[in-house]
């Protein structure tokens, strides 16, 4: 339809259909769901020649709530018998209807609009009532709410008004630990839907192991790296300090077990799953790792990653040498990092998300636009936006606002497992 259409132009200049003083008719509509209850509803509707103001429906455990907010009939005398009509037509397909006379629209949702995603193994009814009622209690509304994913955790999506994001989400992150379970809030608007850059980290993010481990293994020193590593994740050691010391220990190695340790890397279940969504949707993903070149080459060919950075081992005559060459890749490197990527895909850093678990994630996690704690230490929990405690690394496409029913039917299409 263009601008010269005569419809069009009677559309463009038809008045809205109703203002806060005019009366409107609510008609619900619920009972077991079937195919052609909707399309029943509206042909009963379109008799009395009513115009839809909103429509609303929600269906669970196969039983319909049909809501229709609609203009009276303009004919004189017309309101009585819509309702009969509706009534019969639900009687006669088992139906309970319900039709409630009333004034205006939806009133106006408030200001302060936030998306808050709660993530739950298992979602328990009481977590749920602690929520809502720290959302009352902040003087909010719950305006809407949805499921996102029933496996492998269940997600449920919040519509929340009336409170500034920032206040909500420190109201809400305190409840959700007392309860344990996950939570994000995040600021609604175009942004949240717009092209993004996702940054993870590496070690026990991307990947279930932390790489120096591994390689400390084939030098004999394991267990002298994971303390080292375990303290510096913790925050209780300088990291570029904590690398050295680590790396000095792999010193006369031969570099060709890189090709063993590139074997042994196991991904995070739902590592793919994540990254192949986010492809689709057109992000770009990025890792940037306190390890090393050496394994994060490899994932970058491996997951068809876009950027990548990441600390890199000195090898001289075939062997490493216990050193590190170039700019090591610490908390604050990771940060640089960050921005850094988001320049180069031409992403705002608020429209960037950073994923990591440890104390040299935070700076990174501080300046994404969200930032996600996976699975991480106490430190970085309590100083993310947000934090995820499965693990699945996909769940963080609910905090994105992806369902796990448009994950499968992208992946059935294409004939891809969604499972990893």
């Amino acid at each position: 339809m263009n601008a010269t259409d005569p419809a069009a132009q009677a559309l463009s200049a038809a008045p809205p259909v109703n203002t806060d003083n005019e009366r409107t008719l609510l008609v619900k509509v619920f009972g077991k769901d079937r195919p052609g209850i909707t399309a029943g509803l509206f042909t009963q509707l379109a008799d009395f020649g009513v115009e839809v103001i909103d429509i609303e429906q929600v269906v669970t455990r196969g039983r319909i709530t049909l809501c229709a907010l609609v203009t009276p009939p303009p004919a004189p005398g017309a309101e009585g018998s819509l309702r009969v009509t509706v009534h019969r037509w639900a009687e006669e397909h088992r139906l309970q209807a319900e039709i409630i006379s009333g004034t205006g629209d939806n009133r106006p949702r408030r200001e302060g609009r936030s998306h808050v995603t709660v993530l739950g193994h298992p979602l328990t009814a009481a977590a749920v009532a602690a929520l809502s009622a720290r959302v009352s209690e902040a003087d909010g509304n719950i305006d809407r709410v949805f499921r996102l994913a029933k496996y492998p955790v269940t997600a449920v999506e919040l519509t929340i008004s009336g409170v500034p994001t920032e206040e909500l989400r420190a109201v809400l992150a305190a409840e959700a630990a007392v309860q344990r379970v996950d939570i994000a809030v995040v600021r609604s608007g175009l942004h949240r839907r717009a092209k993004r850059l996702v940054v993870m980290d590496v070690d026990s993010t991307l990947i279930q192991d932390e790489v120096i481990e591994l390689f400390a293994a084939h030098a004999g020193c394991e267990e002298q790296v994971a303390e080292v590593t375990a303290q510096a994740m913790r925050g209780e050691l300088d990291f570029a300090e904590s690398l050295r010391a680590r790396v000095a220990l792999l010193a006369g190695l031969d570099a060709a077990v890189t090709e063993k340790v590139r074997s042994e890397v196991r991904l995070t279940p739902g590592a793919r799953t994540l990254i192949r969504t986010l492809k689709r949707l057109g992000y770009q993903v990025a890792i940037v790792s306190g390890g090393f070149t050496q394994v994060t080459e490899h994932l970058v060919e491996r997951l068809g990653l876009d950027f990548a950075a990441a600390n890199t081992l000195e090898v001289v005559d075939g062997r490493f040498t216990g050193k590190v060459t170039g700019e090591i890749v610490d908390r604050a490197g990771k940060a640089r990092w960050l921005a850094r990527f988001a320049e180069q895909a031409g992403v705002p850093l608020e429209q960037t998300v950073a994923i990591g678990d440890g104390a040299n994630d935070l700076d990174m996690l501080n300046a994404a636009g969200l930032g996600v704690a996976f699975n991480a230490k106490p430190v970085v929990r309590q100083q993310a936006d947000t934090a995820v405690n499965v693990p699945f690394l996909d769940t963080v496409l609910y905090l994105l606002g992806i369902t796990r029913e448009e994950v499968e039917a992208a992946d059935e299409l294409d004939g891809t497992p969604t499972e990893d």
